[in-house]
C-alpha cells in the first residue's frame, strides 16, 4: 500500500461514514482489489463485488472479469457503486459512468481528475504513466475538462452531496502542483 492510496482512502471513508455501513457496493474499475478489501476490513459496506476488465498479479480481491462494455448487473442492484481513479482508463467514459450510474441504487462514491489547461492535461499524463505502466493498465487520457463529467451525473438523476476539491493526494512539491487536479465526490439518488 503506498501513501497516495492510504490519502485517497482518507477522502473515501470521509465522503461515504455518515451513510455507512452500505448493504452492497460494486468496485467499479477494482484494479488489484485494495480498495474492496478496505471497504469490507473497515465494515463501510456489507457485500463488496469487484469487477474489471482485466485481472491484475498481485490480487487481492478477485474482480468478475466484463467487456467493458455493459456491467452484468441489473439497474439499481447496489446500494453504492463506486469508482476510484479509472474513468478516464475508459474507451467512452460518458458510457461507462452511466453504465454504473445505472447500477447504483442510492450512492455514486468518485476519485478522479478534472484539468482546465493543456498543461494540467500534460502533468496528468505523465502521473498516469508512472503510476500504472507498470501494471499493464491502458492509459486513454480522457480526463474530465473543468467539470463536464457534473453534467452527465445529473442527466443520470444524481445529486451532488458533498465535494472534495483540491483533494490532497500528495505532499510537498508534488502535491503543490497537482493537488488541485484531484478531487472526490460523492453523489446521490434525487429519488432514493
Amino acid at each position: 500500500m503506498n501513501v497516495y492510496r492510504r490519502r485517497v482512502w482518507e477522502l473515501v471513508r470521509q465522503l461515504l461514514q455518515p451513510y455507512a455501513p452500505v448493504s452492497r457496493a460494486l468496485d467499479f474499475g477494482s484494479g488489484d482489489g485494495w480498495f474492496a478489501q478496505s471497504f469490507s476490513k473497515e465494515g463501510l459496506a456489507g457485500e463488496v463485488t469487484s469487477v474489471d476488465v482485466q485481472r491484475r498479479a498481485n490480487t487481492v480481491v478477485e474482480p468478475q472479469l466484463y467487456d467493458g462494455q455493459r456491467l452484468p448487473y441489473d439497474d439499481r442492484s447496489f446500494e453504492l457503486v463506486y469508482s476510484i481513479d479509472v474513468l478516464h482508463h475508459c474507451p467512452d467514459p460518458r458510457a461507462s459512468l452511466r453504465d454504473a450510474l445505472r447500477c447504483s441504487g442510492r450512492f455514486f462514491l468518485f476519485k478522479d481528475h478534472t484539468y482546465r489547461h493543456w498543461w494540467d492535461w500534460l502533468v496528468l499524463c505523465g502521473l498516469d504513466e508512472i503510476g500504472n505502466r507498470r501494471f499493464g493498465v491502458a492509459n486513454r487520457y480522457r480526463y474530465q475538462h473543468r467539470w463536464e463529467w457534473t453534467a452527465w451525473i445529473e442527466k443520470e438523476g444524481f445529486v451532488l452531496d458533498r465535494l472534495i476539491h483540491p483533494a490532497y493526494c500528495h505532499r510537498g512539491l508534488l502535491g503543490r502542483t497537482t493537488n488541485h487536479l484531484q478531487f472526490a465526490a460523492l453523489w446521490k439518488r434525487a429519488n432514493a
